[in-house]
């Protein structure tokens, strides 16, 4: 029974009651003069002072004859009954219903701004505003993971930044564990010639891709071959044949198990790895491509190598834009988000990218600097490019001589209309690949004394390694969301 409905319909009877009863009381009290002295004494402390439950508790006889007086004073009938059971049923449907309707606003605003979120990464819109805050780390803080006996060629990092998968020219796959740095799978390279008999690679393994979903592992070497692997247990589970040079480039459709790949044929193809199944091809390219990257529109972007030609895919219009701005061979394209893309080449340039414009938005040349006498200097060759999804972010890395190799952050700014440089960090030998975190927590990088697709030169003091390279930033908690127009 609710207090405050009592004394809403009822005032304080209590109190009125038991006050008049001791004002009798008192007259009684012996006096000289028989007259009452009511009006001259105090009200009783009692019904003034502040209980709380550490007071005395009263004796049976006091608590006996006050609960006789309140069932005296108030007895309530029927109709009163049903009528406070209705109505504290009516405020509890009041409540629940408030409580409800909270709730319901509650995930609304959450999926409307899911929903937004994610309009604004279809349209290139969202950029997390990260790179302002982010300083270079400590050497010591660097970890160093070995494993593989010759040069690492390229590595992926699942969804959920909880594994790294990597792959060399010596036709091996290593799964690592990312946070204690432990090898969890080795899938072991055979010899050449052994390709009836081996589960696996038996030539440089050139390029790698996983599913959003964490479910397949595709693997391409210089044998045209595409393998596909059973993420979790690296279980083999198909051979794809058909390209018909070296396969360069692969990358799963963001959301889908649908593959693109691109090869030094010069075509990009598309399978569909539930199905076990291939899709079609497409050709464009003037010369061997050497990068492929997507994300979950219906399209992909490659790197034409000296045909010195950035193309968009689309898959399903079966047509492709053609893009122009370095000098030299093309090594490397990533997509930034679905309309911006950052490209390296081997003239020493890094140039940023909208599919909406045929012309870099932005280009840095010499970008890692030069080596060589003076009147001699040459750029160093732009190797890798990566990039932090959605972000203002990338990283570029580039082969050096000796151990003037280095990985250079780099931040987009607004509307991405230009790179500015944040820090380098050096790594001796060839960066041949480069992979951010989804998390943007850290940036994993494949090192090796050779360049991934050939052997020009080989840096002797390099040591084929993966370098984990913590993105350490000022502010731990930084406002990384921003919606662009």
């Amino acid at each position: 029974m609710s207090s405050s409905f009592f004394i809403k319909t009822k005032g304080n009877p209590k109190l009125a009651k038991k006050g008049k009863n001791t004002a009798v009381q008192r007259k009684g009290d012996g006096d000289s003069g028989g007259k009452s002295k009511v009006r001259e004494k105090k009200p009783n402390s009692k019904y003034n002072e502040e209980i709380s439950s550490d007071s005395e508790t009263e004796s049976p006889v006091v608590a006996k004859k006050r609960q006789s007086n309140e069932e005296n004073e108030y007895e309530e009938t029927p109709q009163e009954k049903k009528l406070r059971l209705a109505k504290r049923y009516l405020d509890q449907l009041r409540q629940e219903e408030d409580n409800k309707a909270e709730e319901d606003s509650f995930e609304t605003d959450l999926i409307a701004g899911r929903l937004q979120e994610e309009v604004l990464e279809q349209k290139g819109k969202l950029q997390r505003l990260i790179a302002k805050d982010l300083i270079a780390p400590d050497p010591s803080e660097i970890r160093v993971l070995r494993g593989h006996k010759l040069p690492i060629t390229c590595l992926v990092i699942t969804s959920d930044d909880k594994y790294i998968f990597s792959a060399a020219k010596d036709c091996s796959i290593i799964k690592w564990d990312a946070e204690s740095g432990k090898k969890l799978h080795t899938i072991p390279g055979g010899r050449k010639g052994t390709e009836d008999r081996h589960v696996g690679h038996t030539t440089h393994i050139l390029c790698m891709a996983i599913s959003s979903d964490g479910k397949y592992l595709a693997t391409g070497d210089m044998n045209k071959l595409i393998m596909i692997w059973e993420a979790e247990t690296c279980k083999h589970l198909y051979k794809f044949t058909g390209h018909k040079g070296p396969v360069s480039g692969l990358s799963f459709r963001k959301g889908t198990h649908d593959l693109y790949s691109a090869s030094h044929d010069r075509s990009v193809k598309v399978w569909n790895v539930d199905e076990n199944a291939y899709v079609e091809t497409l050709f464009g390219h003037q010369d061997a491509i050497t990068g492929l990257d997507s994300l979950s529109r219906e399209c992909c972007v490659t790197a034409g190598g000296r045909d010195r030609s950035v193309r968009v895919w689309k898959i399903a219009e079966e047509s492709q834009l053609v893009f122009h701005g370095h000098e030299g061979s093309i090594d490397c394209v990533q997509l930034i988000n679905e309309e911006h893309m950052i490209t390296g080449a081997d003239d020493g340039s890094v140039s940023l990218w909208s599919v909406n414009k045929k012309k870099p938005l932005s280009t840095v040349k010499q970008a890692h600097g030069c080596h060589g006498d003076a009147g001699l200097e040459q750029p160093h060759w732009v190797v890798s490019v990566a990039a932090l999804q959605n972000s203002d972010t990338v990283a570029s890395g580039a082969s050096g001589c000796s151990h003037n190799s280095q990985v250079q952050l780099w931040k987009c700014s607004q509307n991405f209309r230009g790179l500015e440089r944040l820090f380098s960090v050096p790594v001796s030998g060839f960066i041949n690949s480069l992979k951010f975190s989804s998390s943007g927590q850290f940036l994993v990088v494949g090192v090796g004394q050779e360049h991934r697709l050939g052997r020009w030169w080989r840096i002797k003091e390099a040591k084929n390694g993966i370098y984990i390279i913590p993105l350490k930033r000022k502010n731990p908690n930084p406002e990384e969301a921003k919606m662009t127009e």
